[in-house]
């Protein structure tokens, strides 16, 4: 280990030079000393030591004496207390770590042009895809509650008072009037506030939560609106995060380029082969995938929104077709064994006319030789179309010349499967089809940042499904049986675990002795399940009970019948799944859902089931995936860490804050200054300890890489820090001012802050931000003390201090204050 040793007796300095590419020049000054490094490690503490200390200046690195024994209480009552540095460190790898590493790099002309993309995309997608919910009011998404449609005891939020209850609607007449006005009666906190219904109309939200409880966790006061105030401050910064987050996923997209497929003769052949009359949804579907492939040079990344037996898969095969007839190949993702099956069926036959396009499948029902054949002819590229289940996704497969991804209800696949798919949204064409969207697509689509074709137009001879909700009975069951098998036709009977279909099956078999009954689910012997499956779909079996491994896409005519036990423990987009297994014939087709016993069940459960018995009708897939956002679980559409802040003001608020959000996207923005141009006129030398400086390496070396990390950006800054203090233990003070004004500076510069300088008790920071961005961030600060002293002041950001601090304190109160603002950065777009 290299250590930096004095010299005893030189009165003149020893002057090391580093390489020009250095931002500063460092000079050590040597001073006598009487022990060695080796030799000081044996003194006891008690004994004061002349130590050789370090100076950084702007323009050197000096090394003096001082006496250490008087800095040791100090040091350690300084690890004692929290450690400002590790704070930021910890905030930087939780907003950064993820986000940093794939955040797309442009100039600022670049970022006009892409932010003006965003807002007519978004734009089209509100139009097209909400046009009868869209407020007259300057275009702004609008989500108000009709107070006509609430009941006692609801939950609503006022914009500008917060969250209250409803108690009813009277009339009454007000001061100085004779007529009568009806008004709205709600409950806070501290009274009774009464507002007329005209203006209700145009405040008041139902307050939704994304959680089991639908009870806010206090109401809001009258008296007080402060801390409403800040609920929506943080739902709104919430939201900004998100919307940063989703242009640079959307920017990533527009900045990938391919060359439009051809269009050609031969497409209209193989469109011709379709047996039926496209719908008008299904005709719009298939134009505007064509337009993705033909017209556009970025990657498609289209969703196609359609009930069970819609037409979905006939718009996957024209873009498969279109692909493949170029060479490329085409990947077809199913979540289940037996939907995968199926697709490779309805694949294999439509395409049997064109004996050059080869289809492969994939899956766990293949012997282990066969699988080696397959992902072989996969990788010469001998396969043009592959079907399988998640496999797809593994290492081992690796494609020729992959073009198009088809997946199938994606809201079946894990989390990891689900990245997998994203990754792969940046280089290939991407068609999601769907019955039920997952939250997340539906957001995605409403908003514009992906386009989505909705088929909710029914094939004319389908029947709505009829559904009853009940409690569970054998009699009932029997009874809906019975019905079916007399009509010549077939029953699926679901549960939602394993472990009660034996039972199931022993109670049928008593009940219906001379029918063939069989049982199917994932964790069966490949072989056998798709036996069962087999003999299901020809008809040899009657009765089939099973889990909701059902649940995706099988298409069996003669079965009419679905029985769904436990309702309760399915969510709503695997009911409505699951209900769409029968009725795919003109035959009319019947869904029992029996619960055990309503008083044990939870409110949320509750109100899924009321929602799978309004939506009835055909084609509701899609308005009942927005009414799944509203009850379950928020975490699965933005990610855990925004559930709070949407519990803080309901989701209908927090909606409506997104939409207008995303229309004023470019308000919103901070332009970061060069990390060199940015100007600290505060005089801090920080004195390095020699000891220190004797345990780093090569001290000079590990300065400068210090300098240029803080140059780079925060994230490689936060990395030196940790490194530093991995390898050498935590720095002394002087090294911690050292580094602070290091964060300081890019802080600075990431915030468009090009000086900061201090008169007295004003410390006034130059800056490039706009006001309406210096007010989102001020008002989200968590400290008080940082947020009540800043104001903005034309092109400047001033404090006025309670009283003047010394140079050392100033720097760590700076530190402070630009640690609160930079923790807002992730809500900004920053190009």
């Amino acid at each position: 280990m290299a250590s930096l040793l004095p010299i005893p007796e030189v009165s003149t300095p020893l002057v090391l030079k580093l390489s020009s590419s250095s931002p500063s020049l460092w000079t050590l000054f040597s001073v006598n000393r009487p022990f060695l490094y080796k030799q000081r490690r044996k003194i006891q503490s008690s004994f004061p030591i002349l130590t050789t200390v370090a100076v950084y200046t702007q323009g050197g690195l000096s090394i003096s004496s001082l006496n250490t024994h008087n800095l040791a209480p100090k040091r350690e009552k300084m690890e004692l207390e929290t450690d400002a540095i590790s704070i930021l460190n910890e905030r930087i790898r939780r907003d950064h770590g993820k986000t940093e590493s794939t955040k797309p790099v442009m100039d600022s002309q670049e970022a006009d042009k892409y932010i003006q993309l965003v807002k007519e995309q978004q734009q089209r997608g509100l139009q097209k895809l909400r046009g009868d919910r869209e407020s007259k009011e300057g275009g702004v998404f609008s989500y108000k509650v009709d107070p006509y449609t609430l009941r006692s005891g609801d939950y609503v939020v006022h914009k500008k008072v917060g969250v209250g209850r409803f108690v009813g609607m009277k009339f009454d007449v007000p001061k100085g009037s004779t007529d009568p006005v009806e008004y709205v009666f709600l409950e806070y906190a501290d009274g009774m506030a009464k507002l007329p219904v005209k203006q209700a109309s145009r405040m008041l939200y139902r307050y939704n939560l994304p959680n089991e409880t639908k009870k806010p966790r206090t109401l809001s006061k009258l008296s007080d609106t402060s801390v409403w105030e800040r609920r929506k401050t943080k739902g709104k910064v919430a939201i900004q995060k998100m919307v940063v987050d989703l242009m640079e996923l959307y920017l990533h997209r527009l900045k990938q380029k391919r060359p439009p497929y051809p269009k050609s003769p031969a497409m209209a052949e193989f469109a011709a082969q379709f047996p039926y009359e496209p719908t008008p949804d299904q005709k719009q579907a298939f134009i505007d995938v064509e337009k993705d492939l033909t017209e556009r040079e970025t990657p498609m990344d289209r969703l196609i929104c359609g009930d069970v037996g819609f037409g979905k898969t006939e718009v996957a095969l024209r873009a498969i077709f279109c692909v493949v007839s170029t060479g490329k190949q085409a990947m077809v993702l199913a979540p289940t064994v037996v939907l995968a099956k199926q697709h490779f069926d309805v694949i294999s036959e439509r395409f049997s006319k064109y004996p050059d396009i080869k289809v492969g499948l994939l899956s766990r029902f293949q012997s282990k030789a066969e699988k080696e054949e397959q992902l072989n002819m996969i990788k010469k590229g001998d396969l043009d179309i592959i079907v399988g289940t998640h496999s797809l996704l593994g290492s081992r497969v690796v494609y020729n010349n992959l073009g198009l991804l088809v997946v199938d209800e994606e809201q079946r696949f894990g989390v990891k499967q689900k990245e997998k798919i994203a990754s792969f949204k940046t280089s290939v064409d991407v068609l999601t089809l769907s019955a039920t969207p997952i939250p997340r697509t539906l957001y995605l689509a409403l908003t514009g940042f992906r386009d989505a074709s909705l088929i909710s137009t029914p094939p004319p001879e389908r029947v709505p499904i009829k559904t009853r909700l009940s409690a569970f009975s054998k009699e009932k069951v029997i009874a809906a049986i019975q019905y079916e098998l007399d009509r010549g036709g077939q029953v699926f009977y679901v549960l939602p675990r394993i472990k009660g279909l034996e039972e199931v099956k022993d109670f049928l078999e008593q009940s219906f002795p001379d029918v063939d009954i069989a049982i199917a689910h994932g964790k069966q012997y490949s072989k056998q399940l798709e036996d069962t499956m087999e003999k299901f779909a020809e008809g040899e079996i009657k009765i089939l009970i099973c889990t909701n491994i059902v649940e995706s896409g099988l298409d069996i005519q003669n079965a009419n019948t679905i029985i769904i036990q436990d309702v309760q423990q399915f969510g709503l987009a695997q009911l409505y799944q699951l209900r769409g297994r029968v009725g795919r014939a003109d035959k009319e087709a019947y869904a029992y859902l029996f619960y055990p016993d309503k008083s044990l069940l939870s409110d949320q459960a509750l109100e899924r089931l009321a929602a799978l018995e309004e939506c009835r009708e055909l084609g509701q897939g899609f308005q009942l995936a927005e009414r799944d956002m509203g009850i379950r679980g928020f975490g699965t559409i933005f990610g855990e860490q925004q559930t709070g802040d949407v519990g803080n003001v309901g989701i209908d608020l927090f909606f409506e804050m997104l939409f207008e959000s995303l229309s004023k996207v470019e308000e919103h923005r901070v332009v970061s200054v060069p990390y060199q141009s940015v100007q600290i006129d505060i005089n801090i030398n920080p004195r390095l300890p020699s000891e220190y400086i004797n345990d780093l390496e090569n001290p000079m070396e590990i300065i400068n890489e210090a300098q240029k990390a803080a140059e780079k950006d925060i994230w490689s800054l936060m990395q030196f820090t940790e490194n530093l203090r991995r390898q050498y233990g935590k720095e002394p003070y002087s090294m911690e001012i050292l580094l602070k004004k290091l964060y300081v500076r890019r802080m600075a510069a990431d915030l468009g802050i090009s000086r900061i300088y201090a008169a007295g008790k004003m410390v006034g920071m130059k800056t490039n931000m706009s006001k309406r961005v210096f007010k989102l961030i001020t008002d989200s600060m968590v400290s008080d003390a940082h947020r009540n002293s800043l104001r903005f002041v034309e092109d400047e950001i001033k404090a006025e201090l309670l009283l003047e601090l010394p140079k050392e304190q100033l720097l760590n109160w700076i530190f402070q204050c630009l640690a609160e603002l930079h923790a807002l950065l992730p809500a900004l777009i920053k190009y």
